[in-house]
């Protein structure tokens, strides 16, 4: 499990820097990167959660 929670923080980093990339630069391309990065970091935590569930009620079954 520690291996997911550091992948989201590095996804959710590396989204950051595109956003500040973008803003530096003005150029759209970082931008885009960056959204996608953050809709790809969202995912990936969304699917964490939903294993932390599953392993809860695997445990109360």
């Amino acid at each position: 499990m520690l291996i997911f929670r550091w992948i989201v923080l590095l996804l959710l980093v590396a989204g950051l820097l595109c956003f500040a990339m973008y803003v530096g630069t003005g150029q759209p391309k970082w931008r885009y990167m960056g959204i996608r990065i953050v809709k790809w970091t969202v995912v990936a935590g969304l699917g964490f959660f939903a294993v932390l569930l599953l392993e809860r009620m695997a445990m109360v079954l």
